[in-house]
């Protein structure tokens, strides 16, 4: 059976890296969850709005719309989404209850840091702390495995590969 995995945590977090070189280590595809937020949604953060449930609402729902097609389908999927709240990661998981979260986690400092260095993205790093205000740690009964994002992605990405195999096994 393909995987189904979901990259969560803040923005500035290595999701969308992260995301890609697994999908790759996997030969399934990758999607950017940054990519089905609606116009309205984009505008609204890249003036430094933070988002409300209500505004992450069809965002969720398209997401999840591409997880219940991947498994309907019985195909593998890794997926890029910050799944900030419990909440929300109980929508993806109504979509597909095997999905597996890998929460990428670590110190504000360095988030930030990265935050300043990134171009052309139009979430500004003046909205990290209301993403880390929000932010709900996975609990055990999530399916979910944390890693520092302070360690390299490919060898991240070597762990959770490692980590789904065991998992199958």
């Amino acid at each position: 059976m393909p995987h189904r995995v979901c990259v969560m945590g803040v923005s500035g977090a290595g999701k969308t890296v992260v995301g890609a070189l697994l999908a790759a280590a996997l030969g399934v595809p990758f999607l950017d969850g940054d990519d089905l937020h609606p116009a309205e949604n984009v505008r609204r953060m890249a003036q430094g709005i933070p988002l409300t449930d209500d505004d992450r609402r069809d965002w969720l729902a398209a997401i999840a719309s591409r997880l219940a097609q991947a498994r309907r389908t019985g195909s593998g999927l890794v997926i890029a989404c910050s799944a900030l709240k419990h909440a929300y990661r109980d929508i993806l998981r109504r979509a597909d209850a095997e999905l597996r979260f890998v929460h990428l986690a670590g110190d504000r400092a360095l988030i930030a840091q990265r935050l300043s260095h990134r171009l052309g993205h139009y979430m500004p790093g003046t909205l990290l702390d209301s993403q880390l205000a929000t932010l709900e740690a996975p609990t055990p009964d999530e399916r979910a495995w944390t890693f520092d994002l302070a360690e390299q992605p490919e060898s991240i990405v070597a762990q959770i590969v490692v980590r789904l195999e065991r998992a199958r096994a």
